[in-house]
């Protein structure tokens, strides 16, 4: 699925948010995906940590918000990984997995 331009897109443009075809999801701080979810129109349902039993830090996430205007519903599952600042994030809407953003990407030429 591809996502309109728009704080998904600014995220990846800037280079805070990269998709990574061997995990096929994407990598960046889960905080920064839910804050672009929340502005593409979507209020946070659910949302839960998970944390390690060895050290009780969090392990990853999910959040779930719906757009009340569309209907839609988008999700964000994140793993969080030890050797790494950011997670590998997998998002959907709709239940159809987001791969691609539109709008100008960082590695083509405009």
């Amino acid at each position: 699925m591809m996502l309109p331009m728009g704080g998904l897109a600014k995220l990846r443009v800037d280079g805070r948010m990269t998709w990574r075809e061997a995990e096929r999801g994407w990598i960046a701080a889960p905080e920064e995906i839910v804050s672009a979810l929340a502005r593409e129109g979507f209020e946070e349902c659910k949302r839960e940590m998970t944390t390690s039993r060895r050290d009780r830090r969090p392990a990853g996430g999910v959040w779930q918000g719906l757009n009340t205007r569309t209907g839609s519903v988008a999700s964000a599952i994140w793993v969080n990984r030890a050797v790494w600042p950011r997670a590998i994030i997998f998002i959907t809407v709709d239940g159809e997995s987001v791969k691609g953003i539109e709008g100008p990407s960082a590695d083509r030429d405009p």
